[in-house]
């Protein structure tokens, strides 16, 4: 008998026996009824032929009910996925021969080609012929599927980082047993496996932290925060070295509020702690010396105020300076005043108690803190041990070196009650020390305060004085032997209302320590230029003017431009110039001295040695340098009339450059017998009060024009 296709409103089923229909409402009740999926009943054969299938098919599959009934245009195995079907048989056909109910998961594919996961749970029943069928339920669990495939993926990244982390990751309990713990961190602290770690590392208050306290620390930033940050420990390893960490951690709590365990990550800082203790030695000592720098001295000395302060004794706060050390360093080099500063700072040290500090200020000074002194005596022999130290000879670049050290000292509380008041009143007192000679010391006073202060507001007004142009030019006259001017000197002069008349050497060693004698250089130059160029404009009248160099502008080769671009400016011809220099020059770098001079020779001006005679007076630096006017001190022309030695001394050097077609000229010459013997021992040229008093520049004009250069 054929089949008959009987449709219910919501389902399609084939009866087989038409007097014998199937229950409509039993398969209502049971598998259609709000159900989000199909509900099914298909034969056991090898398409699973269906013989009901719901209405929620359309949805599940995208295919119409009827197109499944007996397979009319397609089979469930056709629709099931072609990698899943031989599964999903196995595992249904084991439940079947089990007699128990199935589920399986597997994907089918729809009517659009989309693939679904579903669940079809279900088991093998008796219909109503006796023949045994299926029947079951089909479900969309696409997105649950893909939620759990979320969380296994989840996982498995969590898994993937907590195993291959470079961090430590842990979990722990609040008594200090181990939970969890990853590679890394086992690898960290010097296991080979995180169960090794687990298993031998409990009691982490006594066993891990180096500093039993901080695993308690560490508890009761958990109870106030729920979590620590940037928890820095040092802990031993497995094989007893120690490490530097640093821990990230919070507290896990579950569902009602109750605490589960401790977790977080953990850093090996070491190197950065090494790093950084390195940086706070390079912020505290001195890299060349090792000794305390300026930071950690003021801290020591804050702290040694205090201890005197509390038990009533003297605190001596030392200033020194090393003398001689710039002559060599720019003669030997600054590898062999590295060396020096070394043994000096190294017999520092050794003179002093372990109480006392000795620091480094920077160049050739350096600071004592000297403290536990009940009188000034001890004191005394104390600073006396210190230069017999620093003035033994030193060895350097084979040969015995010789430095002192000048030492100002200020007593706490007799000269001040702050670090800054002492350190002032020291330096004060330092210059005081080299002003009476070198390789002494002197105790600070208010009279050197006083000094100090002037020189202070000198310097203030120095400042002023270039930015408004204050500073005025004198010129001396020069003459031959007949003489007839050939040109002058310029002089710096400044005047003020507050120090009145201010000499040249008070004023120009200001200007070379605090950096103003290039300023003030460059005004005087440019003055004493227009002053020169406009007598040369006058007819007939070529006169020279010469200025001086201070040795400080000739530590920069742009010395050459500068001066070029100030007689450029004057219009002035450049063999009018005469550029004086002293022999302290010649005591640094001698090579790019000579590169200096040999460019301001190629300008065309002129280069005078001044105050030959009071310094080394090496007569290689005659020989070795471009130099073409020679002037003898004034200090070997007073008296030259009177006194043999000094007019030995002149004749020679005269008769030296002779040889040597160096022009001379003699500067101090104050009376006629003076003047009458340098003439007839053949020197060229003459300055002094016998010919007249520098003078200002509308002054020099007037002797010009009314005496025709003839004085």
């Amino acid at each position: 008998m054929s089949e008959i296709l009987v449709n219910t409103p919501g389902m399609f089923f084939a009866n087989a026996n038409a007097t014998l229909p199937i229950d409509p409402s039993r398969v209502l009740d049971t598998l259609v009824t709000n159900l989000d999926g199909m509900a099914y009943r298909c034969r056991l054969d090898a398409q699973w032929t269906m013989l009901f299938v719901s209405r929620g098919c359309l949805e599940l599959t995208g295919y119409a009910p009827a197109t499944l009934i007996d397979n009319q245009q397609l089979s469930w195995d056709e629709i099931t996925h072609p990698d899943d079907r031989v599964r999903v048989r196995s595992m249904i056909a084991e439940a079947i021969n089990a007699n128990r109910r199935f589920a399986v998961e597997y994907r089918i594919l729809t009517a659009v080609h989309e693939e679904k996961w579903v669940l079809e749970r279900g088991m093998a029943v008796t219909d109503e012929q006796g023949e045994q069928v299926l029947e079951g339920f089909i479900e969309d669990i696409s997105e649950r599927r893909q939620a759990l495939e979320a969380v296994a993926q989840a996982e498995l990244r969590y898994r993937h980082i907590f195993e291959h982390a470079s961090e430590g990751i842990f979990q722990t309990t609040q008594d200090g047993h181990y939970l969890a713990a990853n590679q890394a961190l086992a690898s960290m602290y010097g296991y080979e496996t995180p169960a090794e770690l687990i298993a031998d590392l409990a009691e982490l208050d006594r066993r891990l932290y180096v500093d039993p306290a901080q695993r308690e620390k560490f508890r009761r930033l958990m109870a106030m925060q729920g979590k620590v940050v940037n928890f820095e420990s040092e802990i031993n390893r497995r094989d007893g070295s120690t490490i530097w960490i640093s821990e990230n951690a919070h507290s896990v709590l579950g569902l009602q509020g109750e605490f589960i365990c401790y977790e977080g990550t953990v850093q090996d800082i070491t190197e950065r702690k090494s790093y950084q203790a390195q940086l706070e030695h390079q912020a505290n000592y001195d890299l060349l010396t090792g000794l305390p720098n300026r930071n950690l001295l003021n801290d020591r000395l804050e702290q040694a105020i205090f201890q005197a302060a509390r038990r009533s004794y003297f605190l001596a706060l030392v200033f020194i300076d090393l003398d001689n050390f710039k002559f060599i360093n720019d003669s030997l080099g600054h590898d062999a005043g590295d060396a020096l500063l070394i043994e000096v700072a190294r017999r520092l040290r050794r003179g002093l108690r372990t109480a006392d500090t000795v620091a480094r200020q920077g160049g050739d000074e350096f600071v004592l803190v000297l403290n536990d002194h009940y009188q000034v005596a001890s004191i005394i022999s104390l600073l006396e041990r210190v230069l017999e130290e620093v003035g033994r000879p030193i060895t350097l670049m084979g040969r015995d070196w010789q430095v002192g050290a000048s030492l100002g000292v200020a007593l706490y509380p007799t000269d001040g009650e702050d670090s800054q008041t002492l350190l002032k009143h020291a330096d004060v007192a330092m210059y005081a020390a080299k002003a009476r000679g070198r390789n002494n010391f002197q105790f600070f006073t208010q009279e050197m305060n006083r000094i100090s202060d002037e020189r202070l507001q000198l310097e203030a007004a120095m400042r002023l004085a270039i930015e408004r142009e204050e500073f005025s030019v004198a010129f001396q006259p020069k003459v031959d032997h007949q003489r007839r001017i050939i040109g002058a000197e310029a002089l710096a002069r400044w005047h003020t209302a507050d120090f009145g008349m201010v000499p040249p050497d008070r004023f120009i060693p200001i200007a070379e320590e605090t950096g103003l004698i290039l300023p003030l250089t460059e005004l005087i130059l440019r003055k004493a230029f227009a002053a020169a160029s406009r007598w040369s404009q006058a007819p007939g009248q070529a006169f020279s003017v010469a200025v001086n160099l201070s040795p400080k502008l000739f530590l920069d080769y742009k010395l050459v431009g500068f001066i070029a671009e100030l007689i450029r400016e004057a219009g002035l011809p450049p063999d009018r110039v005469e550029l004086e220099i002293t022999e302290s020059i010649f005591l640094g770098d001698s090579g790019r001295t000579l590169d200096i001079l040999n460019g301001l020779k190629r300008l065309g001006v002129s280069l005078v040695m001044d105050d030959f005679g009071t310094g080394y007076s090496s007569l290689s630096y005659i020989r070795r340098f471009p130099l073409d006017v020679i002037k003898i001190d004034k200090s070997l022309v007073t008296g030259i009339e009177l006194e043999e030695d000094g007019a030995m001394i002149a004749r020679a050097i005269i008769s030296m450059c002779q040889s040597l077609r160096k022009t001379v000229v003699a500067e101090g010459v104050e009376n006629q017998a003076q003047f009458d013997f340098l003439h007839y021992q053949g020197c060229d040229e003459f300055q002094g009060y016998l010919i007249a008093k520098p003078m200002p520049e509308q002054v020099f004009a007037d002797l010009l024009a009314d005496s025709g250069g003839q004085m």
